[in-house]
């Protein structure tokens, strides 16, 4: 399927305001996994779309919100400024009712991903994407890390370490300092990032210099969450680890992929920069 068109991201296009699907552009998932062999895991890539408009059979713009959850098990991922133009290429359409659109986008994205997607339509007037927040502690307020030196901005594996004759424990750490940056345009992704764990005690500043060793590292937000899942999954070897992205929206889309282990992980919160 993706040799048939180029990829949008980083050129000028035209913007449709007529549905066309056709502008969706997907890529293998394994292009982003080409770099590392990932370890098990489930998961779901949940998008959350806030500026979703078309037309109702008397011509009035209708306005609304909406989730969509892809599983990481499909075949392909969505291109971010590919989805951004099918979505507002809905603007100047008629639908019946947001349950219209929602089927239309659940149809389309089924066909192109090779697997069943949860789409769902929100009304602005709710609160049901509330903005919330971590409330695990913070790397970046670790005292020890005001005296540490960070100097690698390429992925850093080795940086991760436990802590000497570190208890087993159950925690969950967070920080809002990520950065990576996209693979097509090189421009920089931000996001807050979780990662909750049951095992040996991990060394937080071990993981902070980690997390932050992708401040110049160009890869796409589902494989980013993927290599830092494997990476902690691999070296510090926890019973359970779950690892939550929450990116910063672009073009009013983000993204927020959550990689697990575990029997049972929460869905991704909407963080305040969201």
């Amino acid at each position: 399927m993706t040799s048939q068109k180029e990829i949008l991201l980083g050129k000028e296009t035209t913007y449709c305001e007529e549905y066309n699907p056709s502008i969706l552009y997907p890529i293998p998932r394994i292009k982003g996994r080409s770099s590392f062999t990932p370890a098990p895991f489930q998961g779901y890539d949940l998008w959350r779309i806030y500026e979703l408009t078309y037309l109702n059979p008397n011509g009035l713009p209708q306005c609304c919100m909406a989730t969509i959850k892809v599983p990481c098990t499909s075949a392909f991922i969505i291109e971010s400024k590919s989805l951004k133009l099918y979505l507002g290429s809905f603007s100047q359409t008629i639908f019946s009712s947001n349950d219209e659109v929602r089927t239309v986008i659940a149809k389309d994205l089924k066909e192109m991903l090779v697997c069943d997607v949860e789409v769902k339509i929100f009304p602005i007037a709710t609160r049901s994407m509330p903005i919330i927040g971590f409330d695990s502690p913070l790397l970046e307020n670790e005292s020890a890390a005001k005296e540490f030196k960070f100097k690698n901005f390429e992925v850093c594996p080795q940086l991760l370490k436990l802590m000497e004759n570190g208890p087993r424990i159950s925690e969950s750490l967070n920080t809002n300092i990520f950065r990576s940056r996209c693979p097509v345009t090189g421009q920089p992704d931000y996001a807050s990032v979780e990662v909750s764990y049951v095992g040996p005690k991990i060394d937080h500043v071990s993981l902070l210099a980690y997390l932050v060793s992708y401040r110049r590292h160009q890869g796409f937000h589902e494989q980013c969450v993927e290599q830092i899942f494997t990476d902690i999954h691999n070296i510090l070897k926890p019973d359970e680890l779950t690892v939550t992205a929450c990116f910063t929206r672009r073009g009013g889309i983000d993204i927020s992929p959550v990689r697990s282990n575990a029997n049972m992980f929460d869905d991704p919160i909407r963080t305040p920069r969201q």
